[in-house]
């Protein structure tokens, strides 16, 4: 049995896009449709269009580079933001996977996954970009500790970061956080 590879890519049940120096070359309709958008508005564009600040993409540029460099692959949850549509701008928690085809030059080229969280985690309160990627940690279960080194701050910061959380959620201690976090 002969497999066409391009209506696989096309009608995967999850987001797919193809990279160039962090540019859609290619996306899945799949991707179109979570993001709210046209293939003539992802493809030839930067995934940048797809966070809620350019600050956001580029520290998740930076964060993500040696670890592709390291393993090849890469992955994380984050929220990002609807293009167009009747929900254009919306926040929304993402899985997103990634796989460079060149270790040496992880951006150069790469495969991507996208995987639309919201109806498990939807986004309700107003976090700043370093509380989300504190949040997003802490729903991956890891320390203050583990939490500094992947995000290149001080243990003593993210716990700032998590009484911030705590405050906002009215959460009365981390674990009662991290289920306000997945609920929403």
């Amino acid at each position: 049995m002969d497999i066409d590879y391009r209506l696989a890519f096309e009608l995967a049940p999850v987001g797919l896009a193809l990279s160039s120096n962090r540019t859609m070359v290619d996306c899945n309709r799949h991707l179109c449709e979570m993001f709210g958008a046209r293939l003539d508005q992802l493809v030839g564009q930067s995934f940048q269009v797809l966070y809620p600040s350019a600050q956001e993409f580029e520290r998740t540029g930076q964060r993500i580079a040696p670890i592709l460099n390291r393993q090849g692959t890469y992955s994380d949850d984050r929220i990002m933001k609807r293009l167009d549509g009747r929900l254009k701008g919306e926040p929304f928690w993402c899985h997103v996977t990634g796989c460079a085809l060149n270790q040496a030059t992880p951006h150069e080229a790469g495969i991507w996954t996208f995987e639309d969280l919201s109806a498990r985690r939807p986004v309700k309160a107003e976090l700043t970009a370093r509380e989300r990627e504190v949040a997003a940690r802490l729903m991956d279960g890891l320390t203050s500790k583990e939490i500094g080194r992947a995000l290149d701050i001080s243990h003593r910061t993210v716990e700032i970061y998590r009484a911030k959380l705590m405050r906002k959620y009215a959460a009365s201690n981390t674990g009662d956080l991290v289920h306000k976090l997945m609920a929403g």
